[in-house]
């Protein structure tokens, strides 16, 4: 899937989330104490209250969206609070159980559109991409990282075969200077790389991808949000996990089956696994996708997939975090490929 893709909808209706209407029927009736991880514009947030919910916690890491909601999060008075801070921190940002949990993965379209946040590969700004405005900058990275780094980088996170070219690239470039704009990036990337046929992605979607991704530990974060959420919810509670991308979907997929009861034996030689009581009950038993008035709407929602569980009353507790198909960029440079 596409970096570039959103979880808004167009400019007619910006902070409309996508599959949104499929969310709230999965998870219906709405009610109780719910926490919205990945608040951003807040349309996931207000569509649970509107549609019942008593209460939304509304975690983002990303400070400016605090702000930007304050035109309109009055409305709902107590029945929304905003706290700062990461999703897989939620069971101690919340402070209570939770009746739900709802997670929007990705990067949002309010932040592709501003052009000083370095997201998009479409518009000239700093090369940054950091969603809490700290740590390591995507300048730093691209800059400062070993080319067998970078490459590892590309490969297992933006799934890019060209990933040994464009390392090389990268960094024969930042010899001569420092790459600090997302111009200067995709200039480097479409040096090396051939124009793309009509249909075809823009040759920097990948990298872009991969460099956010590596940024922002958005699989570290991941896998630690789902057993955060594991441990938040009350028994009957429900989590809803919306993707954008492949590497994602197969992480929460093989997450909640392996919290459900359906993990794979693996090989009949090897010792028989006592496995715990299941921790979650599918309520998707496979990834919802837009229909077609959802994609008249917004084309850009074509690559979203929803899935959602229900929490039972097994004790919380931890996946084999080897079997959920974390992509391991540390585990060496991206293999080398014909022609690369």
């Amino acid at each position: 899937m596409a970096a570039e893709a959103p979880r808004t909808a167009g400019p007619d209706a910006p902070h409309v989330p996508v599959l949104l209407r499929p969310l709230l029927a999965a998870v219906a009736p709405v009610s109780g104490t719910w926490l919205d991880g990945t608040f951003g514009a807040g349309g996931y947030a207000r569509g649970l209250l509107e549609a019942g919910a008593e209460r939304v916690i509304g975690v983002d890491r990303d400070p400016s969206v605090f702000a930007m909601a304050a035109q309109w999060a009055g409305d709902f008075g107590s029945r929304l609070r905003l706290v700062e801070g990461t999703f897989s921190d939620m069971d101690r940002l919340a402070g209570e159980m939770l009746d739900g949990v709802v997670l929007d993965l990705g990067v949002s379209s309010m932040q592709l559109d501003q052009a000083e946040r370095g997201f998009s590969f479409m518009k000239d700004g700093p090369l940054d991409m950091r969603m809490s405005g700290a740590g390591t900058s995507a300048a730093d990275l691209v800059n400062e990282a070993e080319e067998a780094e970078l490459a590892d980088i590309i490969y297992h996170y933006g799934e890019d075969r060209a990933a040994r070219r464009i390392a090389k690239a990268i960094v024969r470039a930042r010899e001569a200077a420092p790459i600090t704009t997302t111009r200067a990036l995709v200039a480097v990337v479409e040096s090396c790389l051939p124009r793309p046929k009509p249909g075809q992605s823009h040759p920097a979607t990948r990298t872009f991808q991969a460099i956010r991704i590596a940024v922002n530990d958005e699989f570290g974060q991941l896998i630690e949000g789902l057993e955060a959420a594991e441990r938040a919810l009350k028994p009957g509670g429900r989590l809803a996990v919306v993707t954008f991308h492949s590497l994602e979907d197969r992480v929460v997929k093989r997450f909640l089956l392996a919290r459900s009861g359906g993990e794979a034996q693996g090989s009949r030689y090897a010792p028989e696994r006592v496995d715990a009581a299941p921790a979650f009950k599918l309520l998707t038993r496979r990834a919802v996708a837009p229909d077609d008035a959802e994609l008249a709407e917004n084309p850009r929602a074509r690559s979203a997939k929803l899935r959602v569980a229900q929490r039972t009353d097994a004790p919380a507790g931890r996946p084999d975090r080897s079997s959920l198909g974390l992509p391991q960029p540390a585990q060496g440079p991206a293999p080398r490929r014909k022609g690369h």
